[in-house]
């Protein structure tokens, strides 16, 4: 039988390795003339103006010609408009099959596709903001109709001007009337979204990207408008908290226990049966996601409460998976000095650290409660207008109940309930979202442990480099680092990332992004080069390679050949392996300029080692006690997941192997208005080709498998 083919990434037999190196040795040796300064020091940014400049031959012949645009004929129009009607969400197979159809490429399908849903997702935002604007003129005409009325009241006894108290009995049980009917109408509305799904509430910052500041929720500019459904918010929290606790303590069958022994799913038939209609009937244009894990946390309930209430620890709780979030609405602070009671309405964007899985943008309530016996609970629930059937990504009932065990730990179990569209998801990582590992309950639980052992490593003076200050801001550093590298290769809008048009290809994923103001970033323009590969080989394997210093100027070809050597770690996880570290190139009595921040992080689902080099300088600056917040930072890394896809074949078709993400960010311009120069693209790809040619042509030869 034919061995199907696993990506269009790269994937090459080891014939097309072997012929790799030799061009790539002599296209190397070229491009690190110009990459290395004139004392052959590692540069913290790639010069591209000496290397374009190798390239302006060959450019030339393409000056003059311009980019030609073909209009899609009426037939052709015709038969997108009504494919879209019946599949909105086409699979790379059907826009293949549509496009060889109509003489189309498929990525001409995929940008109409797109560009249709834009489309009708405007077409829908114009409408509702037409219903709020008539919504709101209704409101203020009865307003002003009702401050007449009040004005021009007059006294029964003496037929002047009546103040509020004068009014008469008759009229003050009509307002009385007029409040309760308003009240019975938001608890009526609650109960309609419960039995329909239709939370039928005005909408408010939808999008991520244009978002108040995080953690601005209880900002001034609330004082000038009206809380709109606070009540159908309320009763839509509570049922979601009672949906929670009941998913928690529930076993088989309403979970099904994974081939993990820690992961289970949701039992689709007994949830629907024993939660009629749960929070509103399932989209069907949706795929489910529901899974749940427990595990022990080396942090108190209280805390992790707090870490999960305040927006910014949040974000850095979770670094790798949340990529920006903020506070929309604050509905109540809950009780003095506590989180109980407290619900807020959030805007957040989820990522996985490849460039073949689409961030999840949500706005959903999250209502926190203490219960008997000292039991936490946090959920969240989306909150929407009504169910929109162009909707990409909504969250049921999903979050954690804690309980506070001995020795200042907690036993967490976390449940994690979605429904998303998933078709833009790459054939290659589909079992591993399928499976939860890239946005279910084990991966939240997994990042949790990490995070909360990295915390507690402050504490272990044998762990600090200086103090737990110096300590600190090293961890601070690099916790920025790895926050900046996921969102570069997920593309995260927060961050204000954006592809670079026409440099995407097959293999590799180019985005760009301008800085003009942010200290923790090159003030200029930062280019993004990711792809995602297949190799057959365990992620362990994979994962103690990259890791292993003797071996590291092999494939980090920024090095050109160079050594490393460790100047100080950082012990951050009882794992071992788990460490953030400063390595200094070259030899320890060359007077190193140029050092090397690394944070390595394994866990039961992923593995990451992000690293980014850094001036000597300012490394001993931030030792001495300096502001981390003002280092600028270029990341670059590999992020390797297992691969679910092989796991889930039959024993025959089974072979073990992992995915692999290459990530680089690379300085080009000090000026963020400038356009990116030509060649650059053409060098970036190169750098990350040869990074991933490097790594499977030694993994084939020193036989790894």
């Amino acid at each position: 039988m034919a061995k199907p083919a696993r990506s269009q990434f790269i994937d090459m037999t080891e014939e097309q390795e072997q012929n790799v190196i030799p061009n790539e040795a002599t296209m190397m040796d070229q491009l690190f003339d110009s990459i290395l300064d004139g004392n052959d020091h590692f540069p913290n940014s790639l010069r591209t103006d000496v290397i374009i400049t190798s390239n302006i031959a060959g450019d030339s012949q393409n000056l003059g010609k311009r980019k030609i645009n073909h209009r899609h004929t009426t037939e052709q129009i015709q038969r997108l408009e009504a494919f879209f009607q019946e599949f909105p969400h086409p699979d790379d197979k059907q826009r293949k099959e549509l496009g060889q159809e109509l003489c189309l490429d498929p990525m001409q399908v995929k940008f109409w596709f797109q560009n249709k849903r834009t489309q009708i997702r405007n077409q829908l935002e114009r409408e509702e903001n037409q219903r709020l604007k008539e919504e709101n003129e209704f409101l203020l005409s009865d307003n002003l109709k009702l401050k007449e009325a009040l004005n021009s009241a007059c006294c029964p006894n003496c037929g002047g001007l009546a103040s509020l108290g004068e009014i008469s009995i008759d009229e003050q049980q009509l307002l009385a009337e007029n409040s309760r009917l308003r009240d019975q109408i938001e608890r009526v509305t609650a109960m309609v979204a419960k039995r329909t799904g239709a939370q039928l509430i005005p909408f408010q910052a939808s999008r991520v990207g244009a978002q108040p500041k995080a953690g601005s929720g209880s900002s001034s500019s609330k004082k000038n408008k009206p809380e709109f459904g606070k009540s159908a918010a309320f009763a839509l929290a509570e049922l979601a908290m009672e949906e929670l606790l009941a998913l928690a303590k529930l076993g088989e069958p309403m979970w099904i226990a994974g081939r993990d022994g820690i992961t289970e799913a949701l039992n689709q038939v007994e949830y629907a049966r024993a939660f009629t209609n749960g929070l509103g009937p399932k989209n069907e244009n949706l795929s489910t996601e529901a899974t749940r894990a427990t595990a022990i946390v080396a942090m108190p309930a209280e805390t992790l409460v707090d870490m999960f209430m305040d927006v910014d620890k949040w974000i850095a709780l979770f670094s790798s998976i949340v990529t920006g979030a903020a506070i929309v609405e604050v509905y109540s602070a809950g009780a003095a000095g506590s989180y109980d009671g407290t619900l807020q309405l959030i805007t957040a964007e989820l990522q996985v650290p490849t460039p073949l899985v689409p961030v999840r943008e949500g706005l959903f309530l999250r209502h926190c409660k203490q219960h008997e016996g000292g039991l936490w609970a946090v959920v969240d629930v989306s909150f929407e207008v009504r169910q929109n059937p162009m909707a990409k990504f909504r969250r049921r009932p999903s979050g954690f109940i804690i309980h506070q065990m001995p020795n200042d730990c907690s036993k967490v179990t976390w449940v994690e309930h979605v429904e998303v569209d998933d078709g833009e998801v790459h054939d290659m990582y589909k079992g591993i979202v399928k499976s939860g590992l890239a946005f279910g309950a084990k991966r939240w639980l997994a990042r949790m442990q990490r995070q909360c052992e990295k915390l507690a490593s402050l504490s272990n003076s044998t762990t600090h480099i200086g103090n737990a200050e110096v300590t600190e801001n090293i961890l601070k550093l690099s916790e920025r680092m790895v926050m900046s590298f996921c969102s570069g290769v997920s593309g995260s809008l927060i961050h204000q990332w954006a592809e670079v048009t026409g440099a995407a290809t097959n293999e590799v994923m180019i985005r760009s992004r301008k800085n003009n103001g942010d200290p923790g970033r090159p003030a200029g323009t930062v280019l993004g080069a990711s792809t995602s590969i297949w190799l057959p080989i365990t992620p362990k394997r994979v994962f103690d390679f990259l890791c292993n210093l003797p071996t590291r100027n092999q494939w980090d070809i920024l090095l050109h050949g160079a050594m490393v050597y460790e100047a100080a770690t950082v012990l951050n996880s009882q794992e071992e392996g788990n460490c953030v570290s400063i390595f200094a190139v070259g030899l320890p009595d060359e007077g190193n300029t140029t050092m090397i921040l690394q944070e390595i992080c394994s866990d039961s689902t992923c593995t990451y080692m992000i690293y980014a080099p850094v001036d000597a300088a300012i490394i001993n600056a931030v030792l001495g006690g300096g502001d981390p917040n003002f280092v600028a930072l270029l990341p670059s890394g590999f992020v390797i997941f297992p691969d679910e896809n092989s796991s889930m074949q039959n024993d025959e078709a089974k072979r073990e192997g992992c995915l692999l993400t290459v990530a680089f960010q690379i300085f080009i311009d000090s000026t963020p208005d400038s356009r990116i120069p030509a060649g650059t693209i053409d060098i970036v790809n190169s750098l990350l080709s040869c990074t991933c040619s490097r790594i499977r042509a030694i993994i084939s030869s020193n036989n790894l498998q």
